[in-house]
This record gives structure tokens, sequence and C-alpha cells, in this order.
């Protein structure tokens, strides 16, 4: 009987001191549980977070390179006067982009810039349907320009805006047959590559010499330009970031060098303003020049 007594206070005391430790689980599990459920829902929404910040960079990056010209093509529209804009511009960012576009074949970057490239090409060909159509609305004694002239004194200045897409096609053509033929060639892969990223750096170049011709900025949109300082910076901080071939952010800081320079001379014309050189002396100059 005392050994039974026993027993049973021993097992009243196992049962105790297992009842005190799940007790205590239980008051742990009660403390910790809404820690842990706050850091899911911390991890969650860093994770929503992360996810927008990254679909807003790949938006910039797309579409980013043609809101500068939304001020420009209003402009130009609003007034009918397309000689503060030059036409080159188009020239430049449709060479670099078809280039692009080529050099992805022999070496790959990212789809966003490969998307990009397409929508800048679609961007400067409605640019240069506008101004083709104000500039010969405004030139009805000029003589017809054609491509097929093959008149470079003339040439990027004809009066028809299917000249224009005969040209880029033209030259589509042969590049991407060159392409084809030197595809195994590292050497002209990266020769590619190089010069469709330098172009592009250039493009403000044509704008920054009509301004010089002109001796004025008057009829280039400022908001344009500041645009292309803002998006130029992004980009090449987005190419530092990804990774991008060194040629890509190497020729990203020229364009933001050139973009500063296009803006040092709005400071200076307006400050200094001189007596402004006529339009149709400066746009025969520029196209023998160029």
């Amino acid at each position: 009987m005392p050994a039974l007594i026993k027993h049973i206070s021993k097992f009243g005391q196992r049962t105790l001191r297992n009842s005190s430790i799940r007790m205590g689980l239980d008051q742990e599990s009660s403390f910790f549980g809404p820690l842990k459920m706050e850091d899911e829902l911390l991890g969650q929404i860093v994770s929503i977070f992360q996810t927008v910040v990254s679909w807003v960079a790949a938006g910039a990056m797309v579409f980013g390179g043609v809101v500068p010209y939304v001020p420009q093509y209003r402009d130009i529209r609003r007034t009918q006067n397309a000689e503060g804009f030059s036409t080159y511009v188009c020239l430049v960012l449709l060479v670099a982009n078809i280039l692009r576009i080529l050099f992805r074949f022999g070496r790959y970057f990212e789809t966003l810039l490969l998307w990009q490239s397409f929508i800048m090409i679609a961007t400067m060909l409605i640019m240069l349907n506008l101004c083709t159509n104000v500039r010969v609305a405004a030139e009805l004694n000029t003589k017809r320009r054609s491509f097929l002239d093959l008149d470079w004194s003339y040439f990027w200045l004809w009066s028809r805006f299917l000249d224009y897409m005969q040209c880029v096609l033209a030259f589509t053509l042969v590049a991407a047959y060159v392409t084809y033929v030197l595809l195994d060639s590292a050497l002209y892969v990266e020769t590619l590559g190089f010069l469709a990223v330098f172009i592009e750096a250039m493009l403000g170049t044509p704008q920054l010499y009509c301004n010089y011709q002109n001796k004025s900025t008057e009829g280039m949109s400022i908001k344009m330009v500041l645009m292309w300082t803002s998006g130029d910076t992004f980009k090449t901080g987005y190419f530092l970031l990804t990774q991008a071939p060194v040629q890509f952010w190497i020729c990203g800081l020229l364009q933001v060098f050139v973009d500063i320079t296009i803006l040092l001379q709005v400071y200076y014309y307006s400050r200094y303003p001189q007596k402004p050189v006529s339009h149709t002396v400066s746009h025969t100059t520029s196209a023998k020049a160029l």
C-alpha cells in the first residue's frame, strides 16, 4: 500500500511537471506568435515594394527615353515651326537603335533595352513625319528633294517622309546583311556594340551644333534637354547597377556630358543674346557639315 501511494505521488508530480512545461510553451507561443506574424507581414510588404520598384524602373527604362520628345512634339505642332529642332537627332537615334538591335544577335543584353530600342525607333519616325510636314508646308516654292536623287548636299533634308523611310530601310538591310556575314567575329560584334552606344552618346551633338549655328536656343524645348539629362543620368546608373557591357555605361557618361553642355548653351545665349543666323543658311550649312 505505501508503495502504491508512493507510485501515485511520483506519477502526479511527473504529470504536474509536464503540465507546467506545456503551459510554459503555450505562454511562449502566445508571446512570440504575434512577432512572427509581424515579421512575415513585414517581409511581404518589402517584397511587394521591391516588385513595384523593379516595375517602375523597367517602365522608366523602356518609355523614359521617349518622354523628352513629348514637349518638343507639342511645341512644333503648336507653332508649326520645326527650325529649333534638329532632325539629325532623329538620324542619330535611328542609327544607334538599329545597331543596338543587331548587336543583340551577337551578344545578349537585357530584353528591356531591346524594347527600348523598338519604341525609340517608332518615336523618331513620328518626330520625322511631323518635322517633314511642317517644313514642306513652309517651303512651298522650294524644289522637292528625294532620297533617290542621291544628292548628298541635301542628305536628310528630303521633302517626303517616305524618303526617310527608304533611307532607314536601306541602312537596316545593309547593316543586317553585314552583321549576318560577320556574326562569328568577336571583334565585329564588340565594335558593333560600341558604335551603337557611341552614336547614341552623340545624340545631343546635332542639337548642340544647330544651337551654335543659330547663335540661339530659341525653338528648342528646354524641357526636352532637362529630360535628356535626367534620363541619361538614370540610364547610366542603371547600366552600372545591372553590370551592362562596358560600352553602355562609358558612352552613357559621355551622353550626360553633352546634355550638360547644351544646358550651358541655354544659359549663355539667354544671358548674352547674339544676332541669329538665317534659318535657311543654317540648315544648308548644317547639311553640308554633317
